[in-house]
């Protein structure tokens, strides 16, 4: 694995010397990890002149799900209180440098200065985006996480929907979901675990409350696993007690073929805008323009929203092994609403289509 680091590496310095720049700080925990196997908190990694550096602000943990960095990195362990992007910037100018390009997303303006101000012959640049655009497509290897991932998400869900619901609070359940994602192997949720019942259903990003399921309701679930870093994300709207209200098969309906109409859409070339036009369209002329969110997807890895995003105004095209999410909904204030949500990779046609990584049931369920 260590060749991969590597060559990650040489992909993000090739970028840099394009630009004309001596050298990079990379300093975003999710692009650390990406580039060195590892991101110890507080860390940055420094690509030089001479060699590459991790730079940390104590030993690396050494529990397996916060990954162990590249043996062929150098570590830089700090004394106590010290910040690795301003020891990173004084290690790059005294290899001689005269140019280090930045993250200037993600540092705050005042490490920014503190950057600045210990080496000041150092013209700072800005890396902007360049490590999230190699993060997009993913290897085999890091697919291999996220359908770990995508199987642990399915077996917990699968298991609530064993259990008696009735009763229970939304919080509850979401706090169930949780643990049984460790249970099975997760390092932890992907994000905060989303359960709505009744009128909260199918709210994008609902924060669950004390509501308990009742008999009749719309029971929205919306959860994730990370596994070896890799975030996945899984969401089924099911009925509770009884056999669904006539309103209730025609919204989920609706929403399924919206959500069937962005999948099958998904393919190398195809553009981002197009896939959120596929399924925002079947809503759209429904009536529901009004109701619908901003994208219909978002791509995921080591972090759970991540480039690119399927969304009315996006530019650009898919490739090939780039896993998103599909996921659309509608919510009716005071009646509640469906959201379905897979997470998938885009392949070609020829390699079977888009790979479907959460096979948890979309069938109405009454529980």
């Amino acid at each position: 694995m260590s060749e991969v680091y590597a060559t990650r590496r040489s992909r993000l310095r090739d970028h840099v010397t394009a630009a004309g720049t001596a050298a990079a700080l990379v300093t975003r925990p999710a692009n650390v990890r990406y580039l060195a196997a590892a991101a110890p908190q507080g860390s940055a990694l420094l690509l030089g002149r001479r060699e590459d550096l991790l730079v940390c602000a104590g030993p690396p943990d050494d529990r397996p799900y916060e990954g162990r960095p590249d043996e062929n990195l150098r570590l830089h362990v700090l004394p106590s209180g010290g910040d690795a992007a301003v020891t990173a910037a004084e290690l790059v100018a005294a290899q001689g440098a005269d140019s280090l390009a930045v993250e200037e997303h993600h540092l705050t303006v005042a490490r920014h200065r503190a950057v600045a101000s210990v080496a000041p012959r150092l013209r700072l640049t800005d890396l902007g985006g360049a490590v999230e655009q190699l993060r997009v497509v993913k290897d085999e290897e890091e697919i291999s996480c996220l359908r770990i991932g995508a199987e642990i998400a399915d077996q917990a869900l699968g298991e609530l929907l064993e259990s008696i619901l009735v009763g229970r609070t939304e919080r509850h359940l979401a706090l169930e979901l949780e643990r049984r994602l460790v249970d099975h192997g997760a390092d932890g949720p992907a994000f905060p675990t989303s359960v709505a019942t009744g009128p909260n259903s199918g709210r994008r990003g609902h924060r669950p409350t004390d509501r308990r399921v009742e008999e009749g309701d719309f029971l929205t679930v919306c959860l994730g696993a990370t596994y070896r870093g890799y975030r996945c994300e899984i969401g089924r709207t099911f009925v509770i007690g009884t056999s669904p209200a006539d309103w209730q098969i025609e919204l989920y309906d609706l929403v399924f073929a919206a959500q069937r109409a962005g999948r099958e859409s998904l393919a190398p070339g195809a553009g981002y805008r197009d896939v959120d036009r596929a399924a925002r369209q079947v809503l759209d002329s429904a009536g529901y323009a009004e109701a619908l969110p901003p994208l219909t997807g978002h791509g995921v890895g080591l972090e759970i929203d991540e480039d690119p995003q399927l969304a009315p105004a996006a530019m650009g095209k898919l490739d090939a092994c780039v896993p998103v999410t599909v996921e659309p909904g509608v919510h009716l204030p005071g009646r509640g609403g469906v959201r379905i949500d897979d997470t998938l990779v885009v392949r070609p046609e020829a390699d079977g289509g888009p790979e479907l990584l959460t096979i948890t049931t979309k069938e109405l369920l009454a529980l």
